[in-house]
This record gives C-alpha cells, sequence and structure tokens, in this order.
C-alpha cells in the first residue's frame, strides 16, 4: 500500500513535458551521428601554415559501421591560442567549390579578430577536391563527348542547345551507373552529419559555422537537423534551402531566380552610369541601355576578335555576370563594356577585362562535383529536353542572364536520367526553432544569389536575424564593413544582434564613396 501511495505521489509531481520538433528533429538526427565512432583527426603539416588530414566517414550512416568515403580537411590554428575559442568550420559554397582550398585562403579574407580566436577548418564535401573524388566516366575518352556537348555552360544556338541536352542525359546516365555509389551519397545531408562528426572529432561542444552562397544550404540543413547543436551559424548570399529541394514541376532558377537578381544588378548599373555622366563612367555616352544591348544583339550576330580573343555573345554575358560579383562591379562591368563596343566599332587594340583561363588537366570531375550535390539534394523535371523552354522564359523574365550558364547547370539532373537516389536526404522542414539564432545576411545587388533568397530565410526560421547590405558583388563578407564586422562580433560572442540590421556603407559605383544612407531598393521588400 505505501509502495502504491508513494508511486502515485511521485506520478502526480513529475511534470508533463513537451517535446518541440526542433527537439524531436535534433534528437533523431543526434541519434544518426551519434552512432558513428568518432574519428582520430591525424594532422600533418601541410601549405606552410596549415595542417591537413584525411578522415573515413560513412558512406551510409544508417550503416555506421559499414562502408566509408574519405573526407579532406584543413585547418589553420588560431594565432592567439591563449584566447582561442574553437573551430571555425567554413564552407564557400558553389557546390563543387574545395573548402579546404578556400580555408588556405582564409588569411586574405577573414578578419584578424576570427583568425586570432579560431581554428579555421575546411571540410572538403563528399566527392570534391581532397576527399574522394566522384567519377561518372570510367576514363577521360569516355567523359570527353559528353563533357564536350557541355562545353558551351550557355549554349545559344539551336545546335549547342541540342548538344547539351544530349550531354546531359549522357553525365545523368553515368552518374547513376559508374558514378555509384558515391554519387548517391553526396547530398548536403550527408555533409551536414559529416560536419558533426568532425565537430564531435575535433573537441568542440558546438558548431561555429560560416558558410557563403551555397554553404548557406549546407548551414540551413545543419540548423534544421541540429538546431541545438550550434553555437554561432551566419549565412551569407543565401539561397532559400525550400527552394533548393524544390519540386519536379520547375527547373532550378524558377525556383531561387538567381538570373532575376543579375538582370536587376546590371540595369541598377547601367542606370547609375546615365545619372553619373561621362566624367564618372566609361560607358555613359549616349545611352548606356541602350548601347549594351546593341553590344549583345550583334555579339550574337558575330563574334569580335579582340587582340588574341574571340568575344561571342556568351563570353561576353559570362564575364559581365562574373564582374558583378565583385565589389567594384559598376566600373568593371561598364569599362568592359566600353572596351567590347570600342573594338565592334573598329579598334580591335582593347584589352577587355575577362577571367583567367582554367589550367587543370587530366579527368575533369567539375561537373560531377557541382551536380553530385545538386541533383542528389533536389527535385527536377524528368527530361532535360524540358530546360530550352523554360530556360527561354527565364530569358524573357530576366534578359541575358536567363539563359546564363547558371540556368541550365542543372538540366544533368532531369530524373528520368539521373536516377541515383539518397533515399536518406532531408528535404525539411526548414522551419525549426533553433536554440541558438541563426545569422542571415543577404546584398541587395548581389547578382548570382538573390537578396530575396536572405529575407525568405530570414522569415521562415523562427529565430534568425536578418542583415541587409548595400555593398557590390556576391556576398558581404569582406564586401562590406558593417556586414563583416556585424558577422564577426557574432561569430566571436555567439550573441545575434537584437534586431534585424541595415548596413549602408557599401562603396557605391561611380562614386568612389561609400554611402552614408542606403534606402531599400524599390521592388525590395
Amino acid at each position: 500500500m505505501r509502495i502504491r501511495l508513494w508511486l502515485a505521489v511521485t506520478a502526480l509531481a513529475v511534470p508533463v513535458l513537451t517535446v518541440t520538433p526542433a527537439q524531436a528533429a535534433g534528437t533523431a538526427e543526434s541519434r544518426t551521428v551519434d552512432a558513428v565512432p568518432t574519428p582520430r583527426v591525424a594532422w600533418s603539416a601541410c601549405f606552410e601554415t596549415a595542417e591537413c588530414a584525411t578522415v573515413k566517414l560513412p558512406l551510409d550512416y544508417d550503416r555506421p559501421r559499414g562502408a566509408t568515403t574519405d573526407v579532406g580537411l584543413l585547418r589553420i590554428k588560431a594565432r592567439d591560442q591563449a584566447n582561442r575559442i574553437g573551430s571555425l568550420f567554413l564552407n564557400p559554397g558553389g557546390p563543387g567549390v574545395s573548402a579546404t582550398y578556400v580555408a588556405r585562403l582564409a588569411p586574405t579574407f577573414l578578419s584578424d579578430e576570427l583568425l586570432d580566436r579560431f581554428d579555421i577548418v575546411g571540410v572538403d564535401p563528399r566527392g570534391i577536391g581532397t576527399s574522394s573524388n566522384v567519377r561518372c566516366f570510367a576514363t577521360t575518352e569516355e567523359q570527353a563527348p559528353a563533357l564536350a556537348g557541355l562545353g558551351e555552360l550557355s549554349p545559344v544556338t539551336p545546335a549547342e542547345i541540342r548538344a547539351y541536352v544530349e550531354a546531359s542525359g549522357q553525365y545523368g546516365r553515368a552518374c547513376s551507373t559508374t558514378g555509384r555509389p558515391l554519387s548517391g551519397s553526396m547530398s548536403t545531408t550527408q555533409v551536414a552529419r559529416d560536419h558533426d562528426v568532425l565537430r564531435r572529432a575535433l573537441g568542440d561542444d558546438k558548431l561555429t559555422f560560416l558558410g557563403l552562397s551555397y554553404g548557406s544550404v549546407l548551414g540551413q540543413y545543419y540548423a534544421n537537423m541540429f538546431p541545438d547543436r550550434f553555437r554561432a551559424l551566419a549565412i551569407d548570399g543565401v539561397l532559400d534551402a525550400r527552394a533548393w529541394v524544390g519540386n519536379d514541376r520547375q527547373i532550378l532558377d524558377e525556383r531561387i531566380d538567381s538570373s532575376g537578381g543579375a538582370a536587376r544588378a546590371l540595369a541598377e548599373i547601367l542606370r547609375r552610369c546615365d545619372r553619373a555622366g561621362e566624367q564618372a563612367c566609361a560607358f555613359a555616352a549616349g545611352d548606356p541601355a541602350g548601347n549594351f544591348e546593341t553590344i549583345t544583339r550583334k555579339l550574337r550576330a558575330e563574334p569580335v576578335t579582340v587582340r588574341d580573343r574571340t568575344i561571342g555573345y556568351a563570353d561576353f554575358i559570362r564575364d559581365v555576370h562574373l564582374a558583378m560579383t565583385l565589389p567594384t562591379a559598376g566600373d568593371l562591368v561598364t569599362t568592359y563594356a566600353a572596351e567590347v563596343w570600342a573594338a565592334i566599332h573598329g579598334d580591335p587594340t582593347v584589352q577587355p577585362w575577362r577571367p583567367a583561363a582554367s589550367s587543370a588537366e587530366g579527368y575533369d570531375n567539375s561537373v560531377e562535383s557541382v551536380m553530385g550535390v545538386m541533383c542528389a539534394d533536389g527535385r527536377f523535371p524528368a527530361r532535360a529536353a524540358r530546360w530550352p523552354a523554360a530556360v527561354a522564359a527565364r530569358e524573357r523574365r530576366a534578359p541575358h542572364f536567363g539563359a546564363a550558364a547558371v540556368v541550365w547547370k542543372d538540366s544533368t539532373c532531369a530524373s528520368g536520367t539521373w536516377t541515383v537516389r539518397d533515399e536518406d536526404r532531408y528535404t525539411g522542414p526548414f522551419d525549426r526553432r533553433t536554440v541558438t539564432p541563426v545569422l542571415v545576411v543577404g546584398s541587395y545587388w548581389d547578382p548570382s544569389t538573390n537578396y530575396a533568397g536572405a529575407v525568405s530565410v530570414s522569415r521562415l526560421l523562427p529565430n534568425a536575424r536578418l542583415v541587409s547590405s548595400d555593398n557590390w558583388g556576391h556576398g558581404a563578407y569582406a564586401l562590406g564593413a558593417c556586414a563583416t564586422a556585424t558577422i564577426d562580433a557574432y561569430l566571436v560572442t555567439g550573441d545575434a544582434p537584437a534586431r534585424d540590421t541595415v548596413c549602408a556603407d557599401g562603396l557605391q559605383p561611380f562614386t568612389g564613396e561609400r554611402r552614408a544612407f542606403a534606402p531599400r531598393p524599390a521592388g525590395f521588400r
């Protein structure tokens, strides 16, 4: 009787515990990664100032002690070890960009405060860089026809478009057969899990993370899969993870509107050039917007040879887009346009600005590196033949950029030919209430990751702060002083701003000055 009475009283005294969705999600994912033994990280000196290592992680987290894949890491140790906070995991985006390579460059763009207080860590996503490389073809000879078909990253003519569509299917089929099993295990879900295991392996109780561009998608995955396991998580140049996952009706650009951001940025550059006049802008004579259209019309009809380079329409737009990713976008774009204009009108001695050419040799897995992630994460239409009409519609909405390389690149993911699947991929929800606020950073004129993506993500996450910056270029970190300082303070202290922040100190085109006040441009909400 006494025992029954004691049990009854004890039961009444126990509070009812409510498990939130974030806790439930965190618990499920935590169990998955915690089943993996902590790997030993054997660092060795590399690149004079860094340390490198390779660890073996599960190819499939449902089989934590099964087959493995090699994951490469690079670390630059904190300069002030006595006041070291921990590790700062850095992902530079892509997808397909080597995080170890960019981490090695961290001293050239991260602040002294971050370099002093954190070990800077880059983890190459599966299939990429110093991690086990995905290869969808057995030899370079087998790969060559498909790679040639994708040679025109922005196909323009009917023949180029047909070749691109055919090569997309070839890549999809190859990656779904020869590329397996790694091609089916490159999803952002697996990379987020890898980061959590490596966080533990490096001795960090919680993750500190800075994700740029596609790295913002990885950050959103981690925040929603492990909502209680990070001390600070900042994402800059933001893609909405919901749009990244998408649906089987739309191509990727219909969901993320990268082309719309680029078209809006170019229109603003040309408008400001016209307003600034010829003394400030090299392309201001006459009508800059109209003259730009003249250039594109003439290049579509016939390329122009400038010294040692033949520049066609796709080359010109690709160069313009790349120039807009830099903080001096206005000057670069208009100077280049003025030089091409001069070449078209009879001055062939002008040498236009252009990106450096790649000198890579051997098997080129750059396509697989991008597609292995993108196709594993998202949902896509069944046939690559769907892309030409969708791209044409994007081009009507976002002239010159709706048919650019970034709009075509996911055609390889057509689900009828890219049939390998990560059955364990995370597809949402992406609105978990995290224990720590997420810092979401967007630039108004970003030509690659539309500012609208940062706004939508900041509204979706219940515990997020939005930083809006008026700097030009892709992303805000190291391009805008205010945004950089805000990100740095958050990463170091773990304390987010009390409210959303507007940064208005970006270098503005054709003025050489930083603006004292930057109202939100028309069209942004």
